[in-house]
């Protein structure tokens, strides 16, 4: 698991980055870089870097957020998260621990595992794998 401080996180991620990755916080819906993007490639951990997600399991949910049906086996853990009064999953950089979002079952979408994982942009980057097969 990559350990840092919270002084180390600082001097490494963007205020907002920090804001959400660190502390669990939400950007507004729509308002991502990866809510409408589709190219071929791979979504990682903007804190450590790590491949959490590749984009064959991306959707368009109608959400504001981006969104995938799953993740790379391993690379992102689920926790419970109680801080708005109700319970939801929580996903999280299983390697460092980033905030990605929260994942939602059974709402019908017609995916492999009926799953949306709901993800803040600001807790992944993009790699382009366009020559390479996923």
């Amino acid at each position: 698991m990559a350990n840092k401080t919270e002084e180390e996180w600082r001097a490494v991620l963007s205020p907002e980055q920090f804001r959400i990755l660190r502390e669990k916080g939400t950007e507004m819906a729509g308002t991502g870089e990866y809510n409408h993007h589709f190219d071929k490639g791979v979504y990682r951990c903007a804190g450590c870097n790590v491949p959490l997600y590749i984009s064959d399991t991306k959707f368009d949910s109608g959400c504001g957020w981006p969104a995938f049906f799953e993740a790379i086996p391993g690379a992102v853990g689920r926790q419970s998260d109680n801080s708005r009064g109700f319970e939801r999953t929580e996903i999280i950089c299983n390697n460092c621990g980033g905030h990605l979002g929260h994942v939602f079952k059974g709402e019908g979408f017609e995916t492999p595992t009926d799953e949306r994982h709901c993800v803040n942009s600001i807790s992944i980057k993009f790699e382009d794998k366009k020559e390479e097969k996923l």
